[in-house]
């Protein structure tokens, strides 16, 4: 029979919500305001005010479930935790309240075994990331409650299959399963899911105890999700364009503070198109092959993210017509160029918006932006929205016709003018879904391999479904480095599934696209973060350039440059460091050679490997061939034993050195401290650490 469950379950098509009241008792009489902010709304500070109670202010918010980190914020501009929650570190030195929004049938633990399989847990739904079609393959994935059931099944062409249980995190796991498809053939499935002496289908119909219609996957009308195929080749080098280098002081503006002097909010220290070109050497020679610079259009600002005119490179920069020339120059070289663009706000001499402050409520632009009264002045506590509050930054209303054209055109016109590769989206989570939609649409109707990525700290499945972004910047991957290498919070076991969830949390191919980076012109940099110790920046190098996906350096981190918190991690480069003796720099030299002799580790699935007490071992397969990683985090050499995947045996990356199997179908080998070794399948191309890079040419 159907059970009476299957109601619940078919809301596993919709966004899975549920109520949850925040409640904050204060006794303090110049409290005006209270609204809650925090991951669920990207942190707008005006979205939810909540009611005062005699004392108790109150707010009911529809939540996904899942776990949430929030803040109060008293009277629009005083950011406080919920002393009733547990805090959280946010990663960049905060603190926030956490909450976690449990679905139906939580309040009851889960066991394995026990015969009883939590309904509200379950999901599949015809979409990424839970089908999926990748290197001639159909990926299926399943998510069930965490700890609730002990095999799960695909049934599909009259067998069954076995689904691995590939990630997890504090409600969920995931079970995938990959099978060949020709994508000529329909695919009927059902999930079979066991726990004790219960068996459960789940179908169209939802979940039931005896046959339930299958899932249907047509190939007329199956659209896979396509992403740009040349990322996953690419080492992308973060350029933060007024601190690499200054090669034109005429186009410096007024007050240019002396390079190398200490980085403010507001001084400039004029980094142009012209430094850029006079550095194009170190680029080629570290090895990268994209450039990401954060934004060129001209602002008010060092940092560029409050845009006044998005036609216009800014004149601290260069000209339109130099940076065109730059850009080209760069993909002529082999060096890819993509753009930091903001779609969520502006600054406050983007001249509309100063329009709107000429003439206010009169201003024909006055809908380009969310104003709550007039007149608008900027000044603390603005009457107008704006990013995370502040008056120097107002959001744009991207539902103005006028302005999204705007917006759109101006994408349009630098894809044209200029040589770019794609975009990488400021603050993309804070900017509707439908944009996203249809920017996706009109940016590959001109360039289909043009590459998205969206600015996000969290999880980004939202956005990764194939009608928005290609990639996010992988923050999470970040967070997993420093808690193992940085701070030794975690075990190396800990460590590789971490890593391996965050892979298995999105389709194959868009963990390939996914920008891995250490460090960021928002976060501390990873060596600062490390205490300074370059052993353990170098390991996390090892990692971040042997795990699939796309590896972004920060300007300076391969020289060992730090700095703390913004604006301390935006210093000028150091170009006195980028000498061929700094061990850090020939340490990155080498990595980017290893990552570009192998098509395992660039264009493959990593799986996790049996760890030691210090050493983190993970592989990477692809077309049968496997590669081997040990990341060693301690003072000791240390030897590792582990099954070779069936591989005759390896050769190492590091010094050609080979290691073959043995009877037993094992490698050992020796892990020095702190340090990596990468052992790639025999028969693989290799380049030894010595060899110079060949000249790559662009389409």
């Amino acid at each position: 029979m159907i059970l009476a469950l299957c109601a619940m379950i078919g809301s596993l098509t919709l966004e899975e919500t549920y109520d949850h009241t925040f409640t904050l008792k204060l006794n303090r009489a110049d409290v005006k305001t209270v609204h809650v902010a925090g991951t669920f709304n990207s942190w707008n500070n005006r979205e939810y005010p909540l009611e005062n109670k005699v004392g108790e202010w109150t707010r009911t918010v529809r939540l996904p479930a899942g776990n949430h980190q929030y803040k109060f914020v008293l009277n629009g501009t005083e950011w406080v935790t919920d002393p009733k929650a547990k805090s959280v570190d946010d990663g960049g030195g905060n603190m926030n309240s956490i909450l976690a929004v449990l679905p139906p049938g939580y309040d009851a633990a889960a066991s394995r075994g026990d015969g009883q399989i939590t309904p509200s847990g379950l999901r599949h739904l015809q979409r990424a990331e839970f089908l999926n079609y990748d290197q001639g393959d159909l990926i299926l994935k399943v998510r069930t409650r965490l700890g609730d059931v002990q095999k799960v099944l695909l049934q599909t062409g009259g067998k069954k299959v076995t689904m691995d249980r590939v990630a997890q995190d504090d409600l969920f796991e995931t079970y995938k399963v990959r099978i060949p498809w020709n994508r000529k053939s329909p695919v009927d499935y059902v999930v079979e899911l066991q726990d004790g002496k219960k068996t459960l289908r789940f179908g169209v119909d939802g979940l039931a105890e005896q046959d339930t219609k299958p899932f249907r996957l047509d190939p007329k009308t199956f659209k896979p999700f396509e992403v740009p195929n040349w990322v996953e080749d690419t080492v992308f080098y973060q350029i933060f364009p007024d601190r690499f280098e200054n090669g034109d002081r005429t186009n410096d503006p007024e007050g240019t503070v002396a390079w190398g002097s200490k980085p403010t909010y507001w001084n400039w220290m004029g980094g142009d198109v012209a430094g850029v070109l006079k550095r194009q050497s170190h680029l080629k020679n570290l090895g990268v092959n994209g450039v990401y610079f954060n934004p060129i259009m001209t602002a008010n600002s060092n940092h560029r993210y409050d845009p006044c005119d998005y036609f216009k490179v800014c004149p601290h920069f260069g000209t339109n017509e130099e940076f065109a020339k730059m850009t080209q120059t760069l993909h002529n070289a082999g060096i890819r160029v993509v753009l930091d663009q903001i779609y969520d706000h502006s600054g406050v001499k983007f001249a509309p918006f100063k329009d709107v402050l000429a003439n206010q409520d009169k201003s024909a632009y006055k809908d380009y932006f969310f104003i709550r009264k007039f007149p608008v002045e900027v000044k603390p506590n603005q009457n107008y929205e704006g990013w995370f509050g502040t008056e120097w930054m107002p959001k744009l209303n991207l539902k103005n016709e006028k302005l999204k054209q705007y917006l759109l055109d101006s994408t349009g016109f630098w894809m044209s003018k200029a040589k770019l590769s794609g975009w990488r989206l400021d603050v993309a989570n804070e900017v509707p879904e439908w944009f996203w939609r249809e920017f996706r649409s009109y940016v590959k109707q001109k360039d289909p391999n043009a590459w998205i990525v969206g600015e996000v700290w969290t999880r980004a499945n939202t956005w990764l479904g194939g009608d928005q972004w290609d990639a996010s910047m992988n923050y999470p991957f970040r967070y997993a480095c420093l808690d193992f290498i940085a701070k030794g919070t975690i075990t190396p076991d800990q460590f590789v599934q971490r890593l391996t969830d965050l892979w298995n949390w999105y389709p194959s191919q868009v963990s390939r696209n996914q920008m891995n980076l250490l460090s960021s012109h928002d976060t501390p940099r990873f060596l600062t973060d490390a205490g300074g110790d370059r052993r353990k920046q170098k390991l996390a190098a090892f990692v971040q350039l042997t795990w699939p996906g796309a590896p972004s350096i920060y300007y300076g981190e391969e020289i060992g440059m730090e700095g703390g918190a913004d604006p301390d991690n935006r210093r000028p480069m150091d170009w006195a460091k980028a000498d061929a003796a700094n061990d850090m720099l020939k340490h990155y030299q080498s990595l980017i050679r290893l990552r570009k002799s192998s098509e395992v580790i660039r264009k493959g699935a990593p799986f996790a490997l049996p760890s030691t007490d210090h050493v983190a071992v993970y592989g990477v397969r692809y077309r049968g061939q496997v590669a081997v990683m040990a990341a060693n985090r301690s003072d000791q050499p240390q030897e590792v034993t582990v099954s070779a995947q069936g591989q005759k045996g390896f050769i190492s990356g590091q010094n050609g050195a080979q290691i073959r199997a043995s009877s037993a179908g094992q490698i050992s080998f020796i892990v020095p401290a702190w340090s990596g070794v990468a052992l790639l399948p025999l028969g693989a191309k290799h380049l030894s650490p010595n060899s110079n890079h060949s000249q790559e040419k662009l389409q």
